[in-house]
């Protein structure tokens, strides 16, 4: 994921909230840290909506949506709060589903789990290109980005 496209998508998105009617004189706002997208209205609906704003605006900057995982809904006072966590990486159960569904294939390709990452090797072009067109064809939960193929 590219940070810098969702700070960009982040402060888009706050210059539609400011100039949005809807939001007029309304206390919301939505905040990026290192880690973390906070949301923060009055009423839980607003939040839906800035995260819909949120969610148009990372598209455009073609970031995937899947990249943030939704907290619970908090209220503090007046103030409804949702903290989106940005997903870096494969976790490890995930990653074992995606070799596991490697191996199914047949393919002859090794694979292995290097971190939060994923590695697959194999000394056909063609057997490459399957195993990537059988991980797009997967419906996933997490979005899968492919690094570094060689021609």
């Amino acid at each position: 994921m590219d940070k810098q496209e969702v700070r960009n998508a982040v402060d888009q998105a706050q210059r539609e909230l400011r100039t949005r009617f809807d939001f007029k004189g309304v206390d919301a706002e939505i905040v990026f840290q290192e880690e973390t997208i906070s949301l923060s209205a009055p009423e839980e609906f607003q939040l839906k909506q800035l995260k819909d704003i949120l969610r148009d605006k990372l598209v455009a900057r073609n970031v995937d949506s899947r990249y943030l995982i939704s907290g619970s809904v908090e209220g503090v006072g007046k103030v409804k709060r949702q903290i989106l966590e940005l997903r870096q990486g494969i976790d490890r159960e995930a990653a074992k589903a995606i070799v596991k569904r490697i191996k199914d294939t047949k393919l002859k390709v090794q694979s292995q789990i290097n971190g939060e990452k994923l590695r697959i090797t194999g000394k056909k072009k063609d057997d490459l290109q399957k195993t990537m067109a059988v991980l797009k064809e997967a419906s996933l939960e997490l979005p899968i980005r492919f690094d570094n193929f060689k021609d």
